[in-house]
Formats: structure tokens, C-alpha cells, sequence
């Protein structure tokens, strides 16, 4: 089981993979580290500013399988064709939820359907 505390705690800074200071790809690989699933690539220094998260996250996704939510599935959330925004699949109260880390807000944790709708286009990934 997730310790939410522990998430919660995080501050969102541009870049960030080492907790507590942590942006949506090191907030995914925080929380597949405590699901005890195999961590992705760091992609050190990667962020969305020049199209730099949806490079790497395109090179991932060939490693991967698109599949239907569940927990500990990444998502890849578009903005036109563009991967712009990551978070991660987890289940609270039985429930699944995305997790993700965005300046302001820090981490939250969104019921999937209030999270999809933000986007123009959303792909779940093991």
C-alpha cells in the first residue's frame, strides 16, 4: 500500500527526479519504486521544453505495451500530438486514480476521468 503522506510532501520543481523535489516523470518513477515495479530511465535534465519529454517518452514507449488502465500503468498525456504531461495509475480506496506532479498544485491525485478530460489525447502504458 502507497503511503499518500509521502507524496504529498512533494514540492514540483522543473526536472526534478530526486524526492522530495520531483516533476511528473520523477513523480512516476517515485511512486513505481515504492510499487516495487522496475524504475524507467531517468531521463536526467529531460522536461517539455523542446518537445524533450515527448522525444524520450516516444523512445520508451517502444519498450512498452499500450494497455487499459491499472494500477502502476504510465500515462502519456497529449496536448495536439505532442506528449506534454505524464503521471501514473495508482488505486486508493479501490479506486484508480492518476497520480501526477504539476507547479502550484505539487503532487494530486485525480479520479481517471476528471484527469483524461484535460487532455486532447491519453494512452496508458506497462
Amino acid at each position: 500500500m502507497l503511503d499518500l503522506n509521502k507524496y504529498l510532501s512533494v514540492k514540483w520543481l522543473k526536472g526534478g527526479r530526486s524526492y522530495p523535489e520531483l516533476d511528473c516523470f520523477g513523480i512516476v518513477n517515485e511512486i513505481r519504486r515504492d510499487m516495487d515495479l522496475p524504475e524507467w530511465p531517468d531521463f536526467a535534465g529531460v522536461t517539455k521544453d523542446e518537445n524533450g519529454l515527448d522525444h524520450e517518452a516516444r523512445k520508451l514507449m517502444v519498450r512498452l505495451r499500450q494497455c487499459e488502465p491499472q494500477e502502476g500503468a504510465g500515462i502519456a498525456c497529449y496536448s495536439g500530438s505532442v506528449v506534454t504531461h505524464v503521471g501514473i495509475v495508482v488505486c486508493i480506496d479501490g479506486q484508480l486514480v492518476a497520480a501526477e506532479c504539476n507547479p502550484k498544485t505539487n503532487v494530486t491525485f485525480l479520479p481517471l476521468a476528471r484527469f483524461i478530460r484535460r487532455f486532447a489525447k491519453v494512452e496508458f502504458w506497462l
